[in-house]
């Protein structure tokens, strides 16, 4: 005789069983429910008890549809009706079908995503939905979706971690408004059992040299012109503002106050912010060539309108300075680890670079780690020079001591340090003074 398998039945537990063949799983606390379970995935809840007319087993309700607090409930009552020789009453109202994936995704694009999120943002979430959630899912019924089915969309794409757990976190919040409109039980999201992959984190920075080489590369192809002055206006724009991709490539000359020395944008990824802009990124936008009746300041070939994309030039241009793995976005925390670099503080980072949360910023506090080193070597060495006998004491090469008798650091020297507007906006004056 197969031995009887029990279990505490919550939602929890309910979710997390898997079998390759039919299997009950009984209640401990409640004798006569259960649950059965398919190697499909499908599990509906039961009640087997015995009445005037011997044993009984009806079906209480589909997990998923149900709760198993629900099912609990309902089952409760079945057993006192059961063992009173009465009908069960189970016998549910008409239950409604349920709608498939791909058509909830259609409901989920137009009434939410398109309602609250910005036109980039709403082509994302449709890329991910047509890409990858609607060939692999599109044709199951909503409230039948098991974590098997969203283990195995997540599995076919383990070999892009990034767009594996994107696609479950799109899933997951499909399942969540689902729930909202009532087409699953609160509470029963499938996506919750599936583990994320690990994501490693990519973070580039250019060097002295590669910002060198690639300010170079910009005056060699603008002087040739082997590359449009807007494209090449954009990249150092990016290299000198921290600015995110979008906010240069959808900036428009009324968003740009040179004589205050800012741009104010109306509508960045965390709302409206102003951009503090150097002497330097002022001489690039004050060399960008205007056109009469184009509002864009980074314009494309087509009348009246901007330039669509940066990336075919940016591959090009990126090729020639020898920067292969170097993406745009990389320009943006080259500017952040440089100002980190040069003393700057997380809170400031923060803010130059937009990040409505510190923790956004704090990525970059590793990037900081020499230049501790380099201040606590700095401070020690002052005090030793005061605490230490004279075979131990510091060089004085580190620090010094004044008439005063305190220890002093060597002075900054500014002509030692890289100045990157010099590095990448050369011909910019040249464009300029022309």
């Amino acid at each position: 005789m197969a031995k009887l398998k029990y279990r505490s039945i919550s939602r929890r537990t309910v979710d997390a069983l898997d079998v390759e063949k039919d299997t009950v799983f009984w209640d401990r606390e409640l004798p006569g429910f259960g649950v059965r379970v398919y190697p499909s995935g499908s599990k509906v809840y039961i009640v087997q008890t015995r009445g005037p007319e011997g044993p009984k087993r009806v079906t209480v309700g589909r997990h998923g549809v149900i709760t198993a607090n629900q099912a609990r409930r309902r089952a409760a009552v079945a057993i006192v009706r059961i063992k009173a020789g009465e009908e069960p009453g189970l016998s549910p109202a008409p239950r409604r079908k349920s709608p498939k994936v791909a058509e909830v995704a259609v409901r989920f694009l137009r009434e939410h995503v398109e309602v609250r999120c910005k036109p980039a943002t709403v082509v994302h979430y449709r890329t991910v939905i047509d890409k990858h959630i609607v060939p692999a899912l599109g044709g199951v019924p909503i409230a039948a979706l098991t974590p098997k089915h969203v283990a195995d969309l997540h599995y076919g794409l383990r070999e892009r971690p990034y767009t594996a757990n994107h696609a479950l976190n799109t899933l997951s919040q499909l399942i969540g408004q689902a729930a909202v409109w009532g087409l699953v039980p609160e509470g029963a999201n499938p996506c919750r059992q599936v583990q994320r992959y690990r994501e490693g984190r990519r973070e580039r920075f250019l060097t002295d040299i590669e910002f060198r080489r690639l300010g170079r590369v910009l005056d060699e192809m603008e002087a040739a012109d082997e590359a449009p002055v807007h494209a090449i206006a954009a990249i150092r724009l990016l290299m000198l503002t921290g600015c995110r991709y979008n906010e240069v490539m959808t900036l428009r000359w009324e968003d740009v106050d040179l004589g205050a020395g800012e741009l104010r944008l109306r509508d960045a990824k965390t709302g409206p912010r102003v951009v503090s802009l150097s002497p330097a990124a002022a001489e690039v936008l004050a060399a960008v060539p205007r056109l009469a009746g184009n509002p864009w300041v980074i314009v494309g070939s087509r009348p009246g309108q901007r330039l669509s994309s940066l990336y075919d030039h940016w591959f090009r241009i990126r090729m020639r300075a020898e920067l292969e793995d170097v993406r745009l976005h990389d320009l943006r925390h080259s500017f952040a680890s440089r100002a980190l670099s040069l003393g700057e503080s997380l809170p400031v980072i923060a803010k130059l670079l937009g990040h409505s949360q510190m923790k956004s910023a704090s990525r970059y506090a590793h990037l900081g780690g020499d230049a501790v080193k380099e201040a606590a070597a700095r401070v020690a060495d002052a005090i030793g020079a005061n605490i230490l006998p004279d075979d131990l004491a510091p060089d004085g090469t580190a620090a010094s001591v004044g008439s005063d008798g305190r220890g002093s650091s060597p002075s900054f020297d500014p002509r030692q340090s890289t100045d990157i507007d010099t590095l990448v906006c050369r011909s910019a004056s040249k464009s300029g003074a022309d």
